[in-house]
């Protein structure tokens, strides 16, 4: 999540909504859009990035039949879900919504049980507004739960954005926790393994990765092979780019490159996700969401 989206409210109204029964034309897969190459292009104009409105950070199920992502609404951003259903895809519909507080950054667990996303909510859901924390809601008969806080192996008394998972758990995210008020700006990534049903404290990747500049809002590949993340660094194209690592055969994460040209441009490019088939490149950038092939990922490797 970049930061100059953060913004502020008054009072406290969740929102768990029902589906709409207004369905779109088509059950075609990715919402009937049609697919993008090696050139980016908006992805569903007028259905989810809209010209007068904030969109960003979004994740498809990994059946492909569930389309999460933020958008601002009254100066606060939420959470909003489209589905495939029986007879065709549904009208957008807020998940979790907030007069008070911001909801955003969403991600499902591997198990696809638990939507993951960050929040400035207060630990009792009715204080003051805080510093950044993941949560996640769980799953239940006939909706989700209450917002359950992801614990302290992940979360300090700082910041952390966007979270994504390897196949078998492990969290990767970003915070700005260890820096202190004069660098505070300098996010970077962490990954936090999951065992014995918690998340274990969590490690500071290598400086293959992380830099004395800004990395954020990053997506691990679900093998643990590569990673792509948004950088604030002065060799960009622009205000913030994507970035990528690969391991190397020993494990090692790479130096990380630009994504170049094909991707970042002199806008902010952030969020960035892999649809569970591989084939498509999700990504923000300056208010809409945008796709691309994933083959980009392949030229850079």
């Amino acid at each position: 999540m970049k930061k100059f989206i953060l913004l502020t409210g008054l009072f406290l109204s969740f929102q768990w909504l029902p589906v709409n029964a207004q369905k779109l034309i088509s059950n075609n897969p990715y919402l009937n859009q049609r697919p993008p190459g090696l050139q980016a292009q908006i992805f569903a104009p007028e259905i989810v990035s809209l010209k007068d409105r904030y969109e960003y950070g979004s994740v498809f199920s990994s059946d492909g039949k569930d389309f999460y992502y933020a958008a601002i609404v009254n100066k606060k951003p939420q959470i909003h879900l489209i589905q495939l259903l029986k007879d065709g895809w549904t009208k957008p519909t807020a998940v979790i919504a907030s007069d008070k507080y911001e909801y955003n950054d969403p991600f499902l667990s591997p198990d696809q049980s638990k939507l993951f996303f960050i929040s400035d909510q207060a630990a009792d859901g009715q204080g003051p507004v805080k510093d950044f924390d993941i949560w996640y809601l769980q799953r239940e008969k006939g909706g989700w739960s209450k917002p359950i806080n992801a614990g302290t192996s992940i979360n300090t008394s700082k910041n952390e954005y966007y979270m994504s998972f390897t196949s078998n758990g492990t969290m990767y995210f970003s915070s700005n926790g260890l820096t202190n008020q004069a660098n505070d700006k300098n996010f970077d990534i962490f990954s936090s393994k999951f065992s014995n049903g918690k998340f274990q404290p969590s490690e500071k990747l290598t400086r293959a990765v992380n830099s004395e500049f800004y990395e954020a809002d990053v997506f691990i590949s679900p093998n643990d092979q590569y990673i792509i993340f948004c950088g604030e660094r002065p060799d960009g194209f622009g205000k913030g780019d994507l970035f990528i690592s690969f391991k190397d055969e020993q494990g090692k994460w790479q130096k990380a490159k630009n994504m170049g040209n094909l991707v970042n441009t002199d806008g902010y490019e952030f969020c960035p996700f892999v649809s569970s088939d591989g084939k498509y490149l999700f990504f923000s950038r300056d208010g809409d969401i945008f796709w691309i092939s994933a083959d980009v990922i392949k030229t850079l490797k």
